[in-house]
């Protein structure tokens, strides 16, 4: 896979999550951007927060985090994002996503088509794309010839078909969890138990390089260039499992830009994933001496 530069472009949601703790930064694509940060590679985030303290707040938070604010634009009519966060007896969490809000209103620029330009890779949702404004920018950004990564990450009810094929029409690699996977099966009448005969399905089908599906506690599977890798995840005591998913997400994207093995790819993300489930919040302080004693117990 031919990444023509090291600059890394995230684009979508940022908001606040009110957790029952309290409220945390977050949105996939903010949480991957920090962690990729935290790891020292070069990442840019795309989005837009209200013209509000809230907006403020995130801004400060992720210059303070060592991530560029530059291409974070400020919506003077829509506020900045808030998403309630309901954890059941497994501290696995669930989402209540309110709507319209500033990143629904991402702006086609120039500075942001040029950044675009020099990414070598790009990541988006689909959950940034629920509104036409900010899907039709996504769709513009996405003309260059930078590796293109989508994030499936649906989120109810906006994970409809229509939306989330065309954004899968313009990428290179998809991830995805195992229940995902299976809401495409069901899209296109797959009955396909065997699950990498599914996968294999829905890269041929979606004419990719690489699918990675992240399974929970039972690890993750990536396919590339027609070989399956796999692995079975790590224990930890999980505090919450939000932004483990970005985590891993993080974790596969920096080992495989520093050139590392499938195989010890997949380990190194399912490692940093259970850092961050042990934590709360999606963006604990990064620290990657605890992630190799999590690989290397």
């Amino acid at each position: 896979m031919n990444i023509k530069s090291k600059q890394i472009l995230c684009i979508g949601e940022v908001l606040w999550d009110r957790l029952p703790t309290g409220a945390k930064p977050g949105g996939a694509p903010m949480n991957v951007a920090l962690h990729l940060n935290a790891i020292g590679l070069d990442v840019t985030v795309a989005s837009s927060v209200g013209n509000d303290q809230l907006g403020e707040e995130l801004k400060q938070f992720l210059e303070n985090s060592g991530v560029i604010t530059d291409y974070i634009q400020s919506d003077a009519n829509l506020p900045t994002s808030e998403v309630l966060v309901h954890l059941d007896e497994n501290n696995n969490a669930s989402y209540e996503i309110c709507e319209p809000v500033a990143w629904d209103n991402i702006c086609l620029t120039d500075a942001l088509q040029e950044k675009a330009k020099q990414a070598g890779l790009m990541i988006y949702g689909s959950l940034a794309s629920r509104n036409p404004e900010t899907r039709n920018t996504l769709l513009t950004l996405l003309e260059n010839d930078a590796v293109k990564l989508i994030d499936v990450n649906f989120r109810k009810p906006y994970d409809k078909q229509d939306v989330v094929e065309l954004l899968l029409e313009k990428t290179d690699i998809i991830k995805l969890n195992d229940d995902e996977l299976l809401v495409f099966a069901g899209w296109h009448n797959k009955a396909i138990d065997a699950e990498k005969e599914l996968v294999k399905w829905f890269a041929a089908y979606y004419k990719v390089q690489m699918v990675c599906v992240t399974k929970g506690e039972k690890g993750a599977l990536l396919y590339f260039d027609g070989d399956f890798y796999e692995h079975p995840g790590f224990k930890v005591t999980a505090v919450d499992t939000v932004g483990a998913g970005d985590a891993f997400l993080a974790g596969i994207v920096a080992a495989l830009l520093q050139k590392k093995e499938p195989q010890e790819a997949l380990a190194f993300a399912c490692a940093t994933g259970a850092f961050v489930a042990s934590k709360a919040g999606a963006t604990p302080k990064y620290d990657m001496e605890e992630i190799k004693r999590i690989m290397n117990p």
